[in-house]
């Protein structure tokens, strides 16, 4: 049996055929869990500033007190609607912002799958933390205080909301295709390392000479190359 030392199939002293060694799982895995939990807090600060953006800019339902009724003042208005439109293209620029920003940080160690999940995640609860922050920042949902505080004939805004829940997904959509599209154009490019058995270990690995013989054809002994129909002699008796 072969001595393991000399085999130059046999992985690296103190590795595997992965080249992980001997490294415990959590220790590799610590890095890219920092990573992504960096992503996602990135992510919720930025649900901060959109939620601010949207209780500021959403267009308010405005309503009249006639008596003991609450009516809308404009009762053809799309004011709910865009709201709606308004949190999906601030979501839409959230998504491009962050994906940008996480690519950018950790282009120089090639990415990772934790980016990409800190970013789906972070997106989502940002997105969630941006319409529950941004109705807590509108006008109040208490109509009938709104009501009795304006008095009859007074007008108020009502509180804004989401009528349509899936705009809640748009910032973690976009964050994850713009991240694939950045990834595929201009992500870090690494050749393939060699395999472990490439090279042979010992002294042929040094650069030891194996023979004489050191490039294509047969050889002769004595390393000069030999031709079919021809004596190597230094010529032919008659």
């Amino acid at each position: 049996m072969p001595d393991a030392a000399s085999d130059p199939f046999a992985p690296p002293q103190g590795g595997t055929a992965l080249g992980h060694g001997t490294t415990p799982l959590g220790q590799r895995l610590l890095p890219e869990v920092r990573v992504g939990a960096g992503v996602v807090i990135a992510c919720l600060v930025a649900g901060l500033v959109v939620a601010g953006l949207w209780a500021w800019l959403a267009p308010k339902v405005p309503l009249v007190v006639d008596g003991d009724r609450i009516l809308y003042a404009d009762p053809e208005g799309e004011q709910r609607a865009g709201a709606d439109a308004l949190f999906v293209l601030i979501g839409l620029g959230a998504g491009i912002v962050t994906a940008l920003g996480a690519f950018l940080v950790t282009r120089r160690r090639g990415g990772g799958i934790c980016v990409a999940l800190g970013l789906t995640i972070g997106g989502l609860l940002g997105s969630v933390g941006a319409w529950r922050i941004g109705r807590w920042l509108g006008p109040s949902s208490d109509l009938i205080g709104e009501a009795r505080r304006v008095g009859d004939g007074g007008h108020f805004d009502a509180s804004i909301d989401l009528g349509a829940m899936g705009a809640l997904l748009v910032w973690p959509m976009t964050a994850m295709v713009v991240l694939l599209l950045l990834s595929a154009a201009f992500g870090k490019r690494e050749e393939d390392p060699p395999p472990y058995w490439g090279a042979p270990t010992g002294a042929s690995a040094a650069g030891a000479p194996l023979g004489p013989w050191d490039g294509p054809g047969p050889k002769t002994e004595s390393g000069t190359e030999t031709e079919s129909g021809k004596e190597t002699g230094s010529g032919t008796g008659h």
